[in-house]
């Protein structure tokens, strides 16, 4: 049967979007993984939406948070608001208090990204304060750390990848074209390679934890 990872996500001005659908080329990549796009319920009406230049929403499913246990590892994603996640995905994380209760998520793996609107806009502090909802369900945090090699640190050049998620910074709100590597500037990180990458190796951190089952996990931060 295949190891099934959910990418849960937030997105109000495609951002997000753009990063998880990479995300799920990463995970899909590795044998035996279904990988699957979710947006979580929007909670502005479309009045506030409309005065904010807001897009519309795309045709990926909306979830519910009963759906969350059929999954056996999760990537979440939401853009950042004022150093923590959007409104929005903490209240879909609110939802699954019935979950919570019956420990259904208890023991999954958990990867999060995020993008930020500007230069110290919460690239830290955003999944330090993620974690916390990861730990309440007994999830496992698993962060992209440097597991793809030399290329997360280049030795002569000025980059901008993130060794505890994977993260993009949007300017003026313009999704920003793919480029190599080596030619991502310092002003402009939006690494749509890295994400395909390093959740590929989420994925098979997925498919080796769905077969097995972990007592004890302690989460240090």
């Amino acid at each position: 049967m295949a190891t099934k990872v959910y990418i849960v996500y937030y997105s109000m001005y495609g951002h997000v979007e753009k990063l998880a659908e990479e995300i799920k080329k990463g995970a899909a990549s590795v044998e035996g993984v279904e990988a699957k796009l979710w947006q979580v319920p929007e909670t502005l009406p479309e009045e506030a939406l409309g005065k904010m230049s807001a897009p519309p929403k795309s045709d990926v499913p909306i979830i519910t948070p009963n759906e969350l246990a059929d999954a056996d590892g999760f990537v979440f994603g939401f853009p950042t608001r004022f150093g923590m996640m959007a409104a929005q995905f903490k209240a879909f994380l609110d939802a699954t208090g019935g979950l919570w209760r019956t420990q259904q998520l208890a023991g999954k793996p958990a990867g999060i990204f995020y993008s930020t609107g500007s230069q110290g806009g919460g690239q830290e502090t955003t999944p330090l304060t993620a974690i916390t909802q990861l730990v309440h369900h007994g999830m496992i945090f698993v962060p992209i750390g440097y597991t793809f090699g030399a290329a997360s640190i280049p030795p002569r050049e000025v980059h901008c990848r993130h060794h505890k998620e994977t993260q993009g910074r949007c300017l003026k709100f313009e999704v920003p074209k793919l480029m190599p590597p080596s030619k991502i500037p310092i002003w402009n990180p939006f690494p749509f390679f890295t994400p395909r990458i390093s959740y590929s190796y989420f994925s098979v951190l997925a498919s080796k934890n769905s077969s097995c089952v972990v007592d004890i996990c302690f989460v240090c931060v």
